[in-house]
C-alpha cells in the first residue's frame, strides 16, 4: 500500500483569531533542520556557494523578510486541527522512498478531467500557464500535459453534494484511472479538475490527494471560485435528482469558474504543493511555506507560493537544480505576463491572444527579487 497525503477543507467555524507563532523552532532548531548534524550532510551543506548559504540561512536569522515564521490564526487552522511531527532535513534524505528523477523517468504528467473554462481559448491558456509554471518550480523536468480527457473516460462514480448540491467525482477512482494511463517514461502523473472531489461517500469533500510512493495525485480548483460558497453559485444543480450512475450528460455544458489572477494564483499552489508531496516532501510545519497544509480558502491564501528554506533544500537536493537559475525562470514565468497584458496578448508558442493575468503574482515577484539580490545575482 502507497503511502498517501489528503488535503481537504472541511466546512468550519472560524472562532476567535488566535495568532500565535510556534517558541519551539529557535534559531538552534531552524539550523538544524535545515542543515543537519550528520557531518555527511553537513559537508553537502558547505558546497552550496556563498551566496546560497546566505539565501538559506535566512531561515534561521531573526526577523527576515525572507522566510517568515508560520502565524496560527484561529484554531481551525491547519496546524492545530492536524498535528503533525515536523520532518527535518536529514529526515527526508534518509527516507527508502524518495522520488529521484532517472534519465527514463523524469517527466511530470499533468492530466486534465472535464471542462476547464467557458472559451476554449481560455482553457488552452490557462493550461499552458501551469505547465510552464510547473516546469519554472520543478526546474530542470519536462512537464507535459495530457488530454483533456471527459469525465466519462475515466469511469468514476459521481453525486451530488447533499450540502453545496454541486456535482462531485469519486477521487480513489480517477487515481485507478491515472494509474492506467500513466506513462512508461512518467516520474508522476497528476490529475488536474474544476469538479469537486469526493473519496469516499461518507465525506463531504476532498481538495487533493496524492501518493508519495505510487507518483499519482489529483486535485480540483472548483472551490477556489469565489462564489463557491454563495447561494447564487452557478454550480448548484437547480433541481435535485436521482443521477444515472453511467449517466455522464450532467456533465455537458457544466458549469465551471472563470479564469481570473486569483484562480491562476490558486491553482498554481495548488499544483506545486501536491507534486511536491510526490517528491516525499510532507506538510511543513517549519516557515511559511507553500508546503503548509490548508484547511480551509483564508488559510490557503495565507500560504506563500515559495519553498521555505528547508523545503527547499529538500526539492534541491531531489532535483539538483540551481536556486537562482529556478528563481530566474519563476520571475520570468511572472514578467512574461506583464508582457503579454501590455502587448494584449499570449501564449506565443500557442499562439493565443489571451493575456495571463499575473496580478494577483507581485507581491511574489518582489520576493523572488529579494532573493536573486541575496544570491548576488
Amino acid at each position: 500500500m502507497g503511502l498517501w497525503m489528503i488535503d481537504m477543507w472541511p466546512p468550519s467555524v472560524f472562532q476567535e483569531a488566535v495568532c500565535y507563532r510556534n517558541p519551539a523552532l529557535t534559531a538552534d532548531t531552524l539550523r538544524d533542520a535545515l542543515i543537519s548534524g550528520s557531518p555527511v550532510l553537513q559537508a553537502q551543506y558547505e558546497k552550496y556557494g556563498p551566496g546560497e548559504k546566505r539565501l538559506l540561512s535566512e531561515a534561521f536569522q531573526p526577523n527576515s523578510t525572507i522566510f517568515r515564521p508560520v502565524v496560527v490564526h484561529s484554531p481551525s487552522d491547519w496546524i492545530p486541527s492536524h498535528p503533525e511531527l515536523a520532518e527535518t532535513f536529514q529526515e527526508f534524505y534518509e527516507k527508502s522512498y524518495r522520488c529521484i528523477p532517472r534519465a527514463q523517468k523524469k517527466t511530470i504528467y499533468v492530466q486534465t478531467i472535464g471542462p476547464f473554462g467557458e472559451s476554449s481559448s481560455g482553457t488552452q491558456a490557462y493550461i499552458h500557464w501551469l505547465k510552464e509554471y510547473c516546469q519554472a518550480f520543478f526546474f530542470g523536468l519536462p512537464v507535459q500535459i495530457q488530454g483533456p480527457v471527459l469525465i466519462s473516460a475515466t469511469g468514476c462514480a459521481f453525486r451530488v453534494n447533499e450540502h453545496s448540491q454541486n456535482l462531485q467525482i469519486h477521487a480513489g477512482d480517477v487515481l485507478r484511472y491515472l494509474k492506467r494511463v500513466k506513462p512508461a517514461d512518467a516520474l508522476c502523473i497528476v490529475g488536474a479538475t474544476m469538479i469537486d472531489l469526493y473519496p469516499r461517500n461518507s465525506w463531504n469533500f476532498v481538495f487533493g490527494t496524492a501518493s508519495l510512493t505510487e507518483g499519482l495525485g489529483i486535485f480540483s480548483f472548483a472551490r477556489y471560485d469565489d462564489n463557491f460558497y454563495s447561494p447564487d453559485y452557478r454550480g448548484r444543480l437547480k433541481i435535485s435528482q436521482l443521477l444515472a450512475p453511467l449517466d455522464y450528460s450532467v456533465f455537458d455544458c457544466y458549469y465551471t469558474p472563470p479564469i481570473t489572477s486569483t484562480l491562476l494564483l490558486r491553482s498554481c499552489k495548488t499544483l506545486t504543493h501536491e507534486i511536491g508531496h510526490m517528491f516525499s516532501l510532507l506538510h511543513c510545519q517549519w516557515l511559511g511555506c507553500v508546503m503548509q497544509g490548508s484547511n480551509h480558502l483564508e488559510e490557503a491564501d495565507r500560504r506563500p507560493l515559495h519553498l521555505c528554506a528547508i523545503c527547499l533544500r529538500k526539492l534541491q537536493n531531489a532535483l539538483g537544480f540551481s536556486i537562482a537559475e529556478r528563481y530566474k525562470a519563476l520571475l520570468q514565468w511572472i514578467e512574461a505576463g506583464e508582457d503579454d497584458a501590455e502587448r494584449g496578448g499570449a501564449c506565443s508558442q500557442t499562439q493565443l491572444h489571451f493575456p495571463k493575468p499575473v496580478e494577483a503574482f507581485q507581491d511574489h515577484r518582489k520576493w523572488i527579487r529579494k532573493c536573486l539580490s541575496i544570491l548576488g545575482e
